[in-house]
Order: structure tokens, then C-alpha cells, then sequence
């Protein structure tokens, strides 16, 4: 895999009929990075494709992917909170990842209308820290947060070697449900649902959409956590969201939530415009 995807100004290719189209599902969509990486990417290669945000709210979202279905040069949908879980029931099959944890953040369209979901937010997750030399093997962290992506990023660490993984969710019962899943599936890695000393972690992540909007809660204290403890967000707009401006206040080094993008765009690129079945 290649180098991170800067943000860039890059001009895009002339858009015209023969240009393949990927929206983005969101609600809300104006915090979203992801288009100008991927037209970046794909300007730098010459690509003739266009990423674009579709501001989709959750009741309209299954006559809206039914739509999309029609759209011959439409070449994949990459989704976003809130959809990620949803869309995983819309399409036609799951590859890899998704299929084992039922979301997925990418769908490829076929030639007949039928669209392939994955899951790259986990292996984007990690990918990302190891490009800012952040090594999690062998090493303890605590994610916060079970949902989509959470579940995505909390598979990918198990697999890149964290020895010990605590799971904290707002419903205890779905934190304990995944907890059970790792555990099975990873058997060398400890996973808890709980979290008893915060201070002995190495990394504490926030899998939460908490900080995308202003006023919203802390997902964690940073405050609890040790001096050596690197904090990780998911969240990627704003770029220093409140909790990393808190954890820089108290010293301890932070991760935003942009790598976990940048090193996935690439992959999302080969995917949906790779060949169609």
C-alpha cells in the first residue's frame, strides 16, 4: 500500500459522460473529508472518477439506494455514520470483514445493479497509526464505542497483535456481545468489557461520533489517563476535535482522526473502480 493521501489542491480531470461516479452517504455530510482525499488521489493518477457528499437522512436511505442501483455509471457508494450498519442490509453481498461483522463502509456496483459490501475503517484505523510510527502490538488500548466503525477498528487491532483490548459502549450488553465475538476469534488477545484502571493503557480511542458536533460530551478522560497513553480519534471534523484538544492540554500525544481516512482511500479507489463483475 502506498504512501498516505495528502488533502491537496490537485485539479480534477474534466468531469464528463464517461466519468464514474462514487457518493458518499452521510447525514449530516458537512463534516466529511473523504471526497477531496479521493479526487486528490485520483486527479494524481488520472482517474477519470468523481467522489461527492450525499446528505441522506436515515428514513430515506432505502429508496434512495434502491435509486442508485439504476445509475450505469455510477461505479460504487462509500458510507458514513449513520449508515454504515443499515447499508450492510441493502446490499446484495458482504466480502471480508464486513461479512463477519455485518457493516460495511464501501459497495461496489456490478454491471447488473447489484452492489458487494466491505469494511475498511478498521484496517484504515490501524494503517493510520502505523504511518505515524505508532505501534500497537503487544501493547493495551481501550475503544469506546461498539458501533460501526468501533467494531470495525476493535477486529483490526485483535489482528494486528494488541495483546490486551477493553471495550466500552453506552450499552454495556452490545460492548459484552462483542467482547465474546473477539475473544473467539482472536484467542491470543485478552478483551474485556470493562475498563478498571485507565492509567495502564497505551492507547484509548475514541469509536464514537461524540465531538462532531459542538457541545457534545467527552467520550473519555483524558485526564484519567497515563502520561505515556496516545489518544485516538475517529472523528475527523473537526480536525482537533475536544477530546484531542484536551489531551494535548494534559501533554499526551494525539492521533487524529484523518489518518484513519487517508490511508484508506486507496483501497476504497481499487475497489470500486476496479473491474465490475
Amino acid at each position: 500500500m502506498q504512501a498516505p493521501v495528502p488533502l491537496s489542491s490537485a485539479a480534477h480531470p474534466t468531469i464528463d459522460g464517461h466519468t464514474r461516479l462514487v457518493p458518499l452517504l452521510a447525514y449530516p455530510s458537512e463534516h466529511v473529508r473523504t471526497p477531496a482525499l479521493f479526487n486528490s488521489y485520483c486527479a494524481a493518477r488520472g482517474l477519470n472518477a468523481v467522489m461527492f457528499a450525499l446528505k441522506v437522512p436515515p428514513a430515506h436511505l432505502q429508496s434512495t439506494w434502491q435509486s442508485l442501483r439504476h445509475i450505469e455509471n455510477l461505479a460504487g457508494v462509500v458510507v458514513t455514520i449513520p449508515h454504515k450498519a443499515p447499508v450492510a442490509t441493502l446490499v446484495d453481498s458482504l466480502e471480508g470483514a464486513a461479512l463477519h461483522m455485518g457493516v460495511c463502509n464501501v459497495a461496489r456496483r456490478g454491471a447488473d445493479g447489484r452492489f458487494v459490501g466491505r469494511m475498511y475503517d478498521g484496517i484504515g484505523f490501524v494503517a493510520g497509526l502505523v504511518s505515524q510510527g505508532i505501534d500497537i502490538r503487544g501493547r493495551r488500548a481501550a475503544l469506546f464505542g461498539a458501533g460501526g466503525a468501533g467494531t470495525a477498528i476493535a477486529h483490526a487491532l485483535c489482528h494486528q497483535g494488541l495483546a490486551h483490548l477493553h471495550l466500552i459502549n453506552r450499552t454495556p450488553a452490545k460492548a459484552e456481545a462483542l467482547a465474546r465475538e473477539l475473544a473467539a476469534l482472536y484467542p491470543e488477545v485478552t478483551v474485556h468489557a470493562t475498563l478498571a484502571d485507565p492509567s495502564a493503557l497505551d492507547l484509548a480511542i475514541n469509536g464514537t461520533a461524540l465531538g462532531l458536533h459542538p457541545g457534545d460530551a467527552l467520550p473519555f478522560d483524558p485526564a484519567t489517563l497515563g502520561p505515556a497513553t496516545v489518544v485516538a480519534e475517529v472523528v475527523m471534523q473537526p480536525d482537533t476535535t475536544a477530546l484531542l484538544q484536551r489531551a494535548s492540554d494534559l501533554g499526551l500525544r494525539v492521533h487524529r482522526g484523518v489518518h484513519m481516512v487517508q490511508t484508506q482511500v486507496q483501497l476504497l479507489a481499487e475497489f470500486v473502480l476496479g473491474p465490475r463483475g
